[in-house]
C-alpha cells in the first residue's frame, strides 16, 4: 500500500498529530521540522531541536475488524525494518510502542483514534547530539557516529510502513508477527506493568505482553507503562 500522499510540510507546529485533516484520503502525511509540543504515550512530551528528528503523522483508515491500537506495534515493526535496511544494525521493539537500537530508545510510535480513523504519529531521533537527548534515548547520529538524511529515511520508512500496514489490514497482527516476536526487547527481562511484576515471556499474537508472575502463572497485559531492570 502506498502512503504519503497528499503531503503537508511545515517548519514548526505544536504536533503533527493535530494537523492531520481526517477528511483527506487515507495515507495523507504531515511532516514537521520542529514540534513545540510533541507527544508520546500517556501525554509525555517528545522534544527535539529543529532539524534533528524525523517527525510525521499519517492518516489511516483500518478495517473495522482490526484492533486499531495494534498499529503502534505495526509501526514499530516498519520502523525497525527501515532502520535495519538503512543502518545494517539489529533493531528491537520495546512493547508497546518504542524502537530500540543498542539498548537506547531511538523512535516512538503513537496511534490515536479520531473521527472514525486513526492518526499514526512517528518520531525518529536522527541527528541529535548526546547533549540534546533525554536520559535513556539515542539518535542515529550518536549510535552510528555519522549523519543521515532525514528525507531518505522517511522514504524508506514509508515504503516499509505501507508494506506492513497492508499486510496487517489483510491478516491482522499475525501477518506482521515475523517482524515483531523476534525483536522483543523486553523478553526475559524483569518488569512491572500496571502493578504486575514478573519476567516477560513474549509479545503474543494479539499484541499483548505476556508476563510470568511465578508458580507457572502467565498474565497478559493489553496496555500500560513498563518499568524494567536495565
Amino acid at each position: 500500500m502506498t502512503l504519503g500522499r497528499p503531503r503537508l510540510d511545515v517548519e514548526s507546529c505544536e504536533s503533527t498529530q493535530l494537523l492531520v485533516d481526517t477528511s483527506l484520503p487515507e495515507g495523507a502525511l504531515v511532516v514537521a521540522d520542529h514540534q513545540t509540543a510533541g507527544r508520546g504515550r500517556l501525554g509525555r512530551s517528545w522534544e527535539a531541536p529543529a532539524g534533528t528528528a524525523l517527525l510525521f503523522s499519517l492518516l489511516l483508515d483500518p478495517p473495522q475488524q482490526r484492533h486499531a491500537p495494534e498499529l503502534s506495534l505495526v509501526a514499530g515493526v516498519a520502523v525497525a525494518d527501515a532502520l535495519e535496511r538503512t543502518l545494517g544494525l539489529s533493531v528491537q521493539i520495546k512493547w508497546p510502542n518504542d524502537v530500540m537500537l543498542r539498548r537506547k530508545k531511538i523512535a516512538g510510535c503513537l496511534a490515536e483514534a479520531r473521527d472514525g480513523a486513526v492518526v499514526l504519529g512517528i518520531g525518529v531521533n536522527v541527528g541529535q547530539t548526546a547533549e540534546q537527548l533525554p536520559e535513556g534515548a539515542g539518535s542515529i547520529r550518536t549510535l552510528t557516529g555519522r549523519a543521515w538524511d532525514r528525507e531518505e529515511l522517511l522514504s524508506t520508512l514509508l515504503d516499509d510502513l505501507g508494506r506492513r500496514y497492508g499486510a496487517w489490514r489483510d491478516g491482522g497482527l499475525d501477518a506482521v508477527y515475523d517482524g515483531l516476536g523476534s525483536r522483543d526487547f523486553l523478553r526475559g527481562r524483569q518488569v512491572t506493568v500496571n502493578g504486575t511484576s514478573g519476567v516477560v515471556t513474549m509479545i503474543d499474537r494479539e499484541g499483548k505482553l505476556a508476563i510470568a508472575v511465578g508458580h507457572g502463572e502467565v498474565v497478559t497485559i493489553e496496555s500500560g507503562d513498563v518499568s524494567y531492570a536495565r
